[in-house]
């Protein structure tokens, strides 16, 4: 049994529950003649109250069949009373009848489970029921490639990511198709967030938007989402300008990755990585602003989310470079740095950077380290643009890869004096 102070405390959570979702109803029908509603704020917070004292009864007589009495009986009264008002009014919602049905639930979910769920779950309720004509805005202005993308990332990250192990499976301890799906379904989902941020903030502001946010996570997978877009898009300035601000971000976490976990490399990657990040920032906005002045602010149709064929081909890539990259480190340990640090660049610079930063200072030394870091960099940004080539249209890819080349060889022009010893 449940003490008197908490069942009380329980009651009152009941009721406040109903009382927020009562408050919305209420104020959505508030013009309505008074009796000429199912249900208003009493009503509502008096049901939560009602699915509270029911399950409190049937804990106490032990007999889980007087809540769910309870439950057809209330269900049967409201139902009844919600049909009545819409054969009146000639409408077909059953909106109403299923929000009474679960602020009873919620109600007696306060007594027989957990109080802060069901208080979160009657907060988000109401949040739901007051978004209706920004919902049914939203699913007018949908169309079917945006449905069809959505529910391809969905079945990706829902369904088939958690049968997925999550463990290696090649020798080298290397492969993990768990963690390979996540970037892949990363790179689709950095996809469609572009593609919806080009639709609400215009090309060149939403470009500029969804390409730092996706350099922040993984640049090779934002470049390879734009390639992918400039395919369908003859504009493909803008799309190569945002690629150069991801560009920009890569080389900037690059850098502070390894200074978290070494400082004292910042003396020797600031400069390099600096020059070469001025030069991807400066280009990519450069790219943008002209977007911006050719194409005014209006929002143009951005192209397809994503699609799926060249996702799949590119986790594939993705699993053959860890493979590699885990082959590699077996057989020539910490030797191999530089030779490892390229192939994680394939991918990513994460990996490269992170595992070159911790070995500064044992087994390798600072200059090796930071020649490391900067292959690693380098690697990434070239990888890129061959996959802009690859994967992008024929003027994205120019774009892309002549901002690199610049880049990467103002890069290695500044680091000249630690590539020489």
């Amino acid at each position: 049994m449940i003490p008197d102070q908490e069942l009380i405390l329980r009651f009152g959570t009941a009721a406040a529950i109903g009382l927020i979702v009562g408050i919305e109803r209420g104020w959505r029908e508030r013009d309505a003649a008074a009796g000429s509603r199912t249900a208003g704020i009493r009503t509502y917070a008096l049901a939560s109250l009602l699915g509270a004292v029911v399950a409190a009864l049937s804990q106490s007589l032990s007999s889980p069949l007087v809540l769910a009495a309870g439950l057809v009986v209330y269900a049967g009264i409201f139902a009844g009373f919600s049909f009545a008002e819409a054969r009146e009014e000639g409408t077909f919602s059953v909106t109403g009848a299923v929000a009474g049905v679960t602020v009873f639930c919620l109600g007696a979910l306060c007594v027989t489970g957990s109080v802060t769920a069901a208080a979160a779950a009657g907060v988000g309720m109401a949040g739901l029921l007051a978004s209706r004509e920004r919902l049914h805005g939203l699913l007018s202005r949908l169309t079917w490639r945006e449905l069809r993308s959505a529910l391809l990332l969905l079945t990706m990250s829902v369904i088939i990511l958690p049968l997925l192990p999550d463990r290696t499976l090649d020798p080298f301890g290397s492969v993990n198709p768990r963690e390979i799906w996540v970037f892949t379904v990363l790179t689709g989902a950095l996809s469609y967030a572009g593609y919806i941020a080009i639709r609400l903030a215009g090309p060149a502001r939403g470009l500029a938007i969804s390409s730092l946010a996706g350099g922040l996570i993984s640049s090779t997978a934002i470049t390879v989402a734009l390639a992918r877009r400039a395919t369908a898009d003859a504009r493909s300035g803008p799309l190569a300008g945002g690629a150069a601000l991801a560009g920009m971000v890569s080389a900037l976490r690059g850098l502070t990755l390894a200074t978290v976990v070494a400082p004292s490399l910042f003396a020797q990657l600031a400069v390099p990585v600096l020059v070469g990040a001025t030069i991807f920032g400066g280009s990519g906005a450069y790219l943008l602003s002209r977007s911006k002045e050719h194409t005014g602010s209006g929002v143009s149709d951005p192209g397809n989310p994503f699609d799926l064929l060249p996702l799949l081909l590119f986790a594939a890539f993705l699993a053959v470079v860890a493979f590699l990259g885990g082959w590699m480190t077996s057989q020539f340990g910490s030797g191999s740095i530089f030779a490892t640090a390229a192939v994680f660049g394939l991918a990513d610079i994460d990996v490269a950077v992170l595992t070159t930063a911790r070995l500064v200072g044992g087994t390798l030394t600072l200059d090796d380290g930071a020649k490391a870091v900067l292959l690693s960099l380098g690697v990434n940004a070239a990888a890129r643009s061959v996959y802009s080539f690859a994967l992008g249209s024929r003027g994205f890819a120019l774009r892309l890869g002549g901002i690199t080349l610049a880049a990467v060889a103002a890069a290695a022009l500044a680091a000249l004096p630690l590539l020489a010893t």
